[in-house]
């Protein structure tokens, strides 16, 4: 009895340092740290919300979701095709340093992540923007990080937003007029958060008028300040796909993302109509994307040439 248990508590160890070389943490790790709260960051009268058995069994298997979208994208006056990826997984986060956590730890934030890619051609040079945003499990603060990256022939921009006492943002770019920018400001909506919010639990996303920070890839391509603009937000449920709207009358821009109404809330397409162009000459015109298809995979282990054929199935 006493070498059975030596054994199994050697397997375990070995299977939880497993675990933190991926990006997901154990289950049962998880089911029981959903208290953790980014210093300042939350009400002291918003509780966790639990889980749902459905979240569990879809969100902590060990494995990310992929979805693959075929991507018309609004940029110089244009409609340019390119591609776009979403990939959702779990992981824990260290609430401090706000990063993903190397060791298990009665603090750490279980956090729904999504990393946010798009891809597009603008003439003879390419676009690449990526977001990532780190939003609690327990869908009941802001999103504790947002980060977002552009990289284009011209230069690159990045910009970093953390949720501690107040909205902490810092923010870099090639443009002289942009430059290097520490900001701060009082926690309201994000939109970022939004496209995760969604998968947890969507009756719970705000509707009516309110105050949201738009996505930071859409301000920095469209070089508007780094500010809460006023927008409204409606939710329309329907049997089969619902769809959340998010409008900003100061920046002439809607955003429509369709999802399944049932639960894993699968985001199905988007659009986003928006002036396109320089000046007087802009014209209002509409990014859209439409699903090509969603695997669940653990991609980070999926590295080795073999792998690449799962490119082929996601259609990009």
């Amino acid at each position: 009895m006493v070498l059975q248990t030596k054994f199994y508590n050697i397997v375990s160890g070995f299977f939880f340092l497993v675990l933190l070389g991926s990006c997901t943490e154990n289950h049962k790790n998880i089911a029981v740290q959903t208290t953790g709260v980014a210093t300042g960051s939350i009400p002291e009268n918003n509780k966790p919300k639990p889980l749902s058995k459905d979240f569990k069994q879809f969100w902590y298997a060990g494995e990310a979701e992929i979805t693959s979208y075929k991507l018309q994208q609004a940029r110089y006056g244009e409609i340019r095709d390119g591609e776009a990826v979403l990939i959702y997984v779990t992981e824990p986060f260290a609430p401090g340093k706000q990063v993903k956590a190397d060791q298990s730890s009665p603090s750490n934030i279980p956090v729904l992540k999504l990393n946010f890619t798009k891809k597009f051609l603008t003439g003879i040079y390419p676009y690449s923007i990526m977001s990532s945003t780190f939003y609690p499990v327990a869908d009941n603060q802001h999103a504790i990080k947002v980060t977002s990256s552009i990289q284009e022939w011209c230069g690159q921009v990045f910009a970093q937003l953390n949720n501690r006492e107040k909205f902490e943002v810092e923010s870099f770019s090639y443009f002289e007029s942009e430059g290097d920018q520490s900001l701060q400001f009082a926690k309201t909506h994000l939109e970022n958060e939004f496209w995760t919010k969604l998968r947890i639990q969507p009756n719970n996303l705000p509707t009516g008028k309110l105050k949201v920070i738009p996505s930071l890839d859409y301000l920095r391509l469209m070089h508007q300040p780094v500010k809460a603009y006023s927008a409204e937000a409606s939710l329309e449920q329907n049997l089969e796909i619902s769809v959340y709207t998010l409008s900003y009358p100061e920046l002439k821009r809607e955003l429509k993302i369709s999802f399944t109404t049932a639960f894993p809330y699968s985001i199905e397409s988007w659009t986003e109509t928006y002036p396109s162009g320089f000046g007087s000459s802009a014209k209002m015109l509409t990014t859209k994307a439409t699903k090509i298809k969603s695997i669940k995979t653990p991609y980070w282990q999926r590295n080795g040439i073999e792998d690449v054929s799962l490119r082929d199935t996601l259609g990009i």
